[in-house]
């Protein structure tokens, strides 16, 4: 297998839609790109190029860190995300293969087809009745848990807070069940949501969303619930598309429209 080097000179730049100065030609802002995301980027294209097969086992941790001059922490990352685009399986005392050349998602137990599917059917539902049998104690949890959001520094502590606030909608819509199958799925949520912040950049967006719909809750409105939670899954799905597909970003699935695998 052969990988490019990692690093670029300044000769690169037009190539990579920036001028010599390090400023993007088309005037919009660049997301940074981290030393993870570049090893994470190459390996990804080797693997779904066909460089690296089915069955192959990629280089070990030290022989990737020292291909892109990173740290092992950094290649360890990169490991961990193409385990969870569904790309490599990781065998213990063996090292990473690769499982297949087509990304799809895995949090936990769950694809993302099956957590979006369920969640279709379960939290939107949740969502309106959430509004329609919400008591003092569900408001005043929702609105404490969307301002902690709002304010932590921590990414971890953040996504252990979105994944709770998604239990807490479930439980203020009255119904055991819909609380009890959200908490079933908990972690995998908690897994999903760091994947769309780590590669889609997703924070802001997705505390707008939360804010949009403990406000229709608040407010009492079923229909403007059902609404937010709808719209929140689908930009949940929209993000995942755009990175298991990337340049496909544009492309907004339609409700009921699984990301393919």
């Amino acid at each position: 297998m052969v990988l490019s080097d990692s690093r670029t000179t300044p000769g690169d730049a037009s190539a990579n839609g920036t001028a010599p100065s390090g400023e993007p030609l088309d005037g919009r802002v660049p997301r940074r790109v981290s030393a993870t995301d570049v090893v994470l980027a190459q390996l990804r294209a080797a693997i779904e190029s066909g460089e690296l097969a089915v069955g192959d086992k990629l280089p070990t941790e030290a022989e990737l860190g020292r291909r892109h001059d990173v740290s092992r922490s950094v290649v360890r990352e990169a490991l961990r995300t193409l385990q969870a685009l569904g790309l490599t399986v990781s065998r213990a005392g063996k090292g990473t293969y690769v499982l297949s050349p087509r990304p799809n998602p895995v949090f936990g137990p769950y694809s993302a087809r099956d957590l979006l599917e369920v969640r279709r059917h379960v939290e939107i539902p949740a969502a309106g009745y959430a509004a329609s049998r919400r008591t003092r104690d569900d408001i005043d949890h929702l609105l404490s848990l969307i301002e902690n959001m709002e304010r932590e520094a921590d990414p971890t502590a953040w996504v252990a807070l979105d994944s709770l606030f998604h239990v807490a909608v479930a439980g203020a819509s009255g119904n055991p069940v819909f609380q009890k199958v959200i908490e079933e799925i908990r972690d995998a949520l908690a897994r999903q949501s760091s994947f769309l912040n780590r590669l889609g950049d997703r924070r802001r967006e997705s505390e707008a969303e939360h804010r949009a719909l403990v406000e229709a809750i608040v407010e009492g409105s079923e229909g403007a619930a059902v609404h937010a939670m709808a719209a929140h899954l689908e930009r949940v799905e929209t993000a995942l598309h755009s990175i298991v597909r990337p340049g496909t970003a544009a492309h907004t699935p339609h409700e009921g429209e699984a990301i393919h695998e």
